[in-house]
């Protein structure tokens, strides 16, 4: 599972022109799901996520998680993060893992992300065209794969 994450202002995602989620200050985590991922790599990166540190403390040092800050968290799928672009100019996205598979690890991944926040994780809408506006704050922006524990 690769996520990226970004600190914002504000992001929202818009389906068919009606807005469907946003949020204020906080995280837009975009969500990649491989075929072999499991509830174990959930875990891990929704632990991570809800402790990483990119907020400003009162000494304007990145010290503070988005527990401490209040902040919300926007998450959306996007399989083309797991897209594959060593041969040619046309990313495959073999690795990416099938609906079937996806979708409820997806909805796993946000009711997870939801209970460590303490409130909801708000989403995107799987496998719709979805418009993802965002405010980076910073910028900050990590990336993270849960297959690189390490």
């Amino acid at each position: 599972m690769k996520v990226v994450i970004q600190r914002v202002r504000r992001a929202s995602v818009t389906i068919e022109e009606k807005l469907r989620s946003a949020i204020g200050a906080g995280l837009l985590v975009l969500v990649g799901i491989q075929a072999d991922d499991t509830t174990e790599d959930i875990q891990w990166l929704t632990t991570k996520i809800v402790n990483l540190r990119v907020f400003d403390d009162e000494n304007g040092v990145m010290n503070r998680s988005i527990l401490e800050s209040g902040g919300d968290i926007l998450a959306v799928s996007q399989f083309t993060l797991m897209a594959r672009t060593k041969k040619g100019n046309r990313p495959s996205y073999i690795d990416a893992a099938p609906p079937t598979v996806s979708v409820p690890l997806y909805e796993e991944f946000a009711r997870t992300l939801s209970e460590k926040l303490g409130k909801e994780a708000r989403t995107g809408v799987f496998g719709a065209n979805m418009q993802v506006e965002l405010v980076n704050d910073g910028p900050v922006t990590i990336i993270m794969d849960s297959k690189n524990k390490i």
